[in-house]
């Protein structure tokens, strides 16, 4: 039978069982008693833990939002964006137009241009421009500059005779969509320039003979003639459907 003196005293194969005030007695003492020693790196550890994960669920509510539709769409921060500041158009005149347009024709050309200079090697200074230029033009017809008494009316009512100008080309319209430059070459001097200032107007030049060129292949495609049969044929199916037999169109020299 145990001794009263030894009833509260643990045994040797059960020491005591520690108690509250113990454990909190022990959770105030430091682990490492040394005067110093680092402290646990257990709290910041899971506090950054904590902050990864609050992130990730912010991340994943807002992801379920925006498949939603509550929220617009997440957009580039650094994405490219183009701003237009020009000016709105300007009407500088109207003008009224009386003209049949009887024939169009559409034309392609090739310009090679080259500028440079002597005794100079090309590598040097040197500009050539190889330019594919597509354009159209028209021909047509101005009935407002009909003369007076250029229709003629028989007496009978049957017949007709209109005098009509001659058809006219009309400007050449540069397709710049269609357009484009094949080739260029320039010299060192001439791209030590571009740096330094340039020339904005440097291929309108080259425009200009494309369109130049385009008119001239125009005057000798017989596009006029075939304005002339165009308008011809348009005005007797007009005036026989309005009871005229026979029609006469003639053209004055231009």
């Amino acid at each position: 039978m145990a001794r009263d003196g030894d009833i509260n005293e643990p045994t040797r194969e059960f020491p005591e069982y520690p108690t509250g005030e113990s454990l909190r007695a022990r959770s105030d003492v430091p682990s490492d008693p040394r005067p110093g020693a680092p402290a646990s790196s257990g709290g910041p550890v899971r506090g950054l833990l904590w902050v990864l994960g609050a992130a990730a669920l912010a991340v994943v509510v807002l992801l379920g939002v925006q498949a939603t539709g509550l929220l617009p769409d997440f957009r580039n921060p650094f994405a490219k964006e183009q701003t237009d500041r020009s000016q709105p158009p300007l009407l500088k005149s109207i003008r009224d137009l009386s003209r049949y347009v009887a024939a169009e024709g559409n034309f392609q050309v090739v310009v090679d241009v080259q500028k440079d200079r002597r005794n100079v090697p090309d590598f040097l200074l040197n500009e050539r421009t190889l330019f594919v230029g597509a354009g159209r033009i028209e021909a047509y017809v101005d009935f407002a500059k009909i003369a007076d008494g250029a229709v003629v009316v028989s007496d009978d009512g049957k017949s007709v005779e209109i005098k009509l100008p001659a058809p006219q080309l009309g400007e050449t319209d540069l397709d710049m969509d269609k357009s484009y430059v094949f080739a260029e070459q320039r010299g060192l001097i001439n791209r030590l320039n571009d740096l330094v200032g340039g020339d904005p107007n440097r291929q309108q030049q080259v425009y200009q003979l494309a369109e130049d060129r385009i008119t001239a292949a125009a005057r000798d495609s017989g596009l006029t003639a075939r304005a002339e049969e165009n308008t011809r044929k348009m005005l007797e199916g007009l005036l026989r459907s309005l009871g005229y037999q026979k029609v006469t169109v003639t053209y004055t020299a231009p």
